[in-house]
């Protein structure tokens, strides 16, 4: 009620408890309802003129509100995965809560809590992730992707990281830190994460010296081993980094990650903390795929041996080293 309704109220009970109308006839005279009339008149006298006074129509309770209790864990759980460096938007948040309680809301709900608490800027306009066009392979070990990436020790001494992931899990097979990778440190890598997950269809990478030798007219170390295997090779269209992206993406996510930790003051140091991300990444993470709601562990390969190709962890083709 407006001012103008609240002067009414008091002049409609006045007239009924001070000057002994009755309901019905006070109703009358200014156009509005009996009930109406009662209900004010009750007000009054468990209240006096202040229980006239507007009230809120707001519900008491709101059954579908996310408890208070709920929110606060969305904002610690957000606030520890920032902390450590990893992601924490509200898919990550929900897949964790979901271990730990049965009422998890859901990755809407947990937006709306994020941005509600100052955590998320809204961006309407921003490309929705659902309008790209994603590549993946359709079973793990068909496709690894290759790349290195620079990081600094915390003397700024420059160092560089060999990523390994695979295409269609996302698990990481190799992140390897050293000082400069060589040619033979490459291969090596190749060879110690097939030993655990087995050997990929194809390797993926892009167009750097270490794997391609083309305009050198040659080939490089690993071009020469996976030809030796059987395995295809094959490189990113020149200035086309989105052909990688996964790889991309993963140099991104590592790198937030490393930007939360201690400045690593040794390589050795640094494989600490990349192996500690990698672990976390493989068997924590929550899935990316759409197919998918397993973690990368989850879905990887089981360990082949050699010379035996399992139709359920990779495809047939690469002959396998004996």
């Amino acid at each position: 009620m407006g001012g103008a309704a609240v002067d009414l109220a008091r002049y409609v009970v006045d007239a009924v408890v001070l000057e002994g109308r009755s309901m019905r006839e006070v109703a009358r005279a200014h156009g509005v309802s009996k009930s109406w009339v009662s209900v004010l008149v009750g007000r009054y006298r468990q209240g006096g003129y202040p229980a006239l006074e507007p009230r809120s129509r707001r519900p008491r309770k709101t059954p579908t509100r996310t408890p208070d209790v709920l929110e606060d864990e969305i904002v610690e759980l957000r606030k520890q995965l920032v902390e450590e460096g990893f992601d924490a938007g509200a898919e990550t948040v929900r897949w964790h809560l979901a271990r730990r309680r049965d009422d998890v809301a859901s990755v809407s709900t947990i937006w709306r809590v994020l941005c509600r608490r100052g955590f998320v800027t809204p961006e309407p306009k921003k490309r929705p992730h659902s309008s790209f066009i994603r590549f993946e392979a359709a079973l793990p070990n068909e496709c690894w992707q290759a790349d290195i990436t620079h990081w600094s020790l915390a003397d700024g001494t420059d160092v560089e990281i060999l990523d390994v992931i695979d295409d269609h899990s996302r698990l990481i097979v190799a992140a390897t830190a050293r000082r400069v990778t060589k040619a033979a440190h490459v291969v090596a890598t190749f060879h110690d994460a097939a030993a655990r997950y087995g050997y990929p269809a194809s390797v993926l990478t892009d167009n750097g010296a270490i794997f391609n030798a083309r305009s050198r007219k040659g080939r490089t170390a690993l071009e020469r081993e996976l030809a030796a295997l059987g395995i295809i090779y094959k490189h990113s269209r020149p200035y086309h980094p989105q052909t990688c992206g996964k790889i991309e993406r993963f140099h991104q996510t590592l790198k937030r990650y490393l930007d939360r930790q201690p400045p690593a003051r040794t390589i050795t140091a640094l494989q600490t903390q990349l192996d500690r991300f990698v672990a976390y990444y493989n068997h924590q993470r929550p899935p990316r795929p759409r197919s998918s709601d397993a973690t990368p562990s989850l879905r990887r390969p089981r360990q082949s041996t050699p010379g035996i190709t399992d139709r359920h962890t990779a495809l047939p083709g690469p002959n396998r080293p004996r």
